[in-house]
């Protein structure tokens, strides 16, 4: 079973900045492809970042190119969301998740692994 746990969510004025981070358990993870979803109330959930094992691959929403960036350090089991000029359409609850392959993820197959989420608000 693996464990993800996210962490950095907060209230943050548009035009700032926050950083996620997903913890996780399984050892596997430095062979894992990574992805960032998110979920705004009313809303169905929506694909944020993927990025492959190895960091040499990823993908963003439109929405989100050029403001976020998704990166990995397999030493420490952690994804991470660098996320830029926030926006208030960026408020949701954010999750990182685990268990497909790259391709799946891109043909939007996410894989079985949910962490709990972490709340970002942007708002003045």
């Amino acid at each position: 079973q693996v464990q993800l746990i996210e962490s950095g969510g907060g209230l943050v004025q548009p035009g700032g900045s926050l950083r996620l981070s997903c913890a996780a358990s399984e050892r596997t993870f430095s062979t894992s492809t990574m992805v960032w979803f998110r979920q705004a109330p009313g809303k169905e959930r929506e694909f944020v970042a993927v990025i492959s094992w190895n960091g040499v691959r990823t993908d963003y929403a439109e929405s989100v190119k050029g403001r976020f960036t998704i990166s990995r350090d397999n030493d420490r089991n952690t994804l991470y969301l660098q996320m830029n000029s926030l926006k208030p359409e960026d408020t949701a609850v954010y999750y990182c998740n685990a268990g497909a392959t790259y391709d799946n993820v891109i043909a939007g197959h996410p894989g079985q692994y949910w962490g709990q989420g972490t709340q970002v608000i942007v708002s003045s």
